[in-house]
């Protein structure tokens, strides 16, 4: 609360506009400049393109005007410079050869002045100042030594403005001095410096404007992704999103979230239906509860309370298998994909022999309508995982097994190559192979001779789907199969490599 007493006096703005900084962040907020840093991002993903695409489209502009122009300046003072110093030069060759006329002869444009050791002029070209040197003798001596060119103001020699002077020194030590007017050189390049000045700003908007429609069009996607969702949100209905033509990382986000929503779709009509199934299946033992309760209490005297009493409580065991169910396929839904599940907070993952459960399971059922064998592998196949989870799906596989089978029902755990293989087959009339998957949703119902059939000990459906859902939970599968003779449900789970059983045991047949 301090904090942000601190920032609101310091800042009344924050406080006008009704909202705060976070405490960690009010240091920060301390720094000069934080302003533009959060006003920068709060601009949009086109803005903030178009600024920076902006910022160095002028420093690039105004690199490259630099570039040019000193470029250009080199350029135009190279050529002024070669003219005079050739001119110089072809004097000093009529010096050195004892021909020099009077006038110097030179070009035109050219003026030139001869000096002599003393540095008195001793010849000139025509229109040439006789008296004052262009340049002083020193200064002369040092452009003829290092070959460099010097800028001189004309008009205190009746002369243009700007000259651009060289010196060349003769064999007997005089010195010719050569100048060419450098107007029409500055001339040239305050014409360039004028049209870079005029032409770098419109092709800098040009380019901005460019810009800004290109990142536009670029995210035009993105703005059709937004109002698809917006319409999912108004709607609570998950619906495909538009897919754009180029193939980008837009296109890959549309196709993610298109894939996204489609499994949000198939869960929520999952979920609709477990809701609808749930409800059914409720509504069976309720009504049953509700119209024996309803007779019992309208005739007392002619209620017989003991029976009411088994069968309201056979309800009731109904109604709670019903709920455990539910409640055991909640929990293998949400840690699907993760391995066992996890129960208090506590890994229940432990290394379960499958022989030995199944040997467990199968002694269960010695009074069962039909025998139930067990044959199993010597040492033993070991699976990681909760013992009993795979305990109440191998009583689910052979509770389904038992009620169907006709004469037998045979339990059989083997081994393969990094997988343990649990198997229950039996006799009874199988199911068509269309309706093998089928049989392993929530509340499945089949028109075979294998569907339910209203007995009371039938389950409600849940069965085979919580033992699949449990094998995937472990990380394996649970599938169908017609047998020779029947059906057969295979379940196969990941063995540990500590495993000792090896690929190609072969299984052996016991009776339990």
């Amino acid at each position: 609360m301090a904090a942000d007493t601190r920032l609101t006096a310091a800042d009344p703005e924050p406080a006008a506009r009704g909202w705060r900084l976070p405490p960690a962040t009010e240091a920060w907020s301390r720094r000069p400049g934080w302003w533009l840093t959060r006003w920068w991002w709060r601009r949009g993903l086109r803005a903030r393109v178009t600024i920076t695409a902006a910022a160095g489209l002028l420093v690039a502009f105004a690199a490259f005007d630099l570039l040019l122009f000193n470029v250009l300046r080199v350029s135009v003072t190279r050529s002024l410079d070669d003219s005079t110093r050739q001119s110089a030069s072809g004097v000093v060759a009529l010096i050195n050869a004892n021909r020099l006329p009077s006038p110097v002869p030179v070009a035109p444009g050219i003026t030139v002045q001869v000096l002599d050791r003393t540095g008195r002029i001793i010849d000139v070209s025509p229109d040439a100042d006789r008296l004052v040197p262009m340049v002083s003798p020193a200064r002369a001596s040092a452009m003829a030594a290092s070959g460099t060119g010097w800028v001189l103001n004309g008009p205190a020699f009746d002369m243009p403005s700007l000259l651009r002077v060289d010196a060349e020194r003769a064999a007997d030590g005089k010195l010719v001095i050569a100048a060419a007017p450098y107007n029409s050189a500055s001339d040239s390049l305050q014409v360039v410096a004028r049209g870079l000045a005029l032409g770098t700003p419109v092709l800098f908007i040009l380019f901005t404007w460019l810009t800004w429609v290109v990142v536009g069009s670029t995210l035009r996607p993105v703005g059709a992704l937004r109002r698809g969702a917006a319409r999912v949100t108004a709607t609570g209905v998950p619906c495909d999103l538009p897919v754009p033509e180029a193939r980008d990382e837009v296109r890959e986000l549309a196709l993610t979230l298109n894939d996204m929503l489609s499994r949000l779709a198939a869960a929520q009509r999952r979920q609709r239906a477990l809701v609808s199934d749930t409800a059914h299946e409720l509504r069976s033992p309720i009504a049953s509860i509700r119209t024996q309760l309803e007779v019992a209490l309208d005739h007392p005297g002619l209620q017989d309370w003991a029976t009411t009493a088994r069968e309201v409580h056979a309800d009731t065991l109904r109604l709670a298998r019903l709920a455990e169910d539910l409640l055991l396929l909640a929990r293998l839904d949400e840690h699907a994909g993760g391995g066992a599940p996890r129960q208090a907070g506590r890994d229940r993952r432990a290394p379960v022999d499958l022989a030995d459960l199944a040997g467990e399971v199968v002694a269960r059922y010695t009074a069962a309508r039909v025998p139930v064998t067990a044959g199993v592998v010597a040492p033993g196949v070991v699976v990681s995982g909760d013992r009993h989870g795979l305990d109440r799906l191998l009583g689910n596989l052979i509770d389904n097994a038992v009620r169907y089978a006709g004469s037998r029902v045979t339990v059989t755990v083997a081994a393969t190559a990094g997988q343990a293989v649990l198997t229950v087959t039996d006799d009874g009339p199988g199911i068509p192979q269309a309706d093998l998957e089928l049989v392993f949703d929530r509340f499945a119902r089949l028109d075979s001779a294998r569907s339910r059939d209203g007995d009371d000990h039938d389950g409600a459906g849940l069965g085979l789907a919580i033992v699949r859902a449990t094998a995937q939970a472990h990380g394996g599968t649970a599938r169908l199969e017609p047998a020779p003779d029947g059906l057969r449900a295979i379940v196969s789970l990941p063995r540990p490599a500590s495993d000792p059983a090896e690929p190609g045991d072969e299984a052996s047949e016991n009776v339990i």
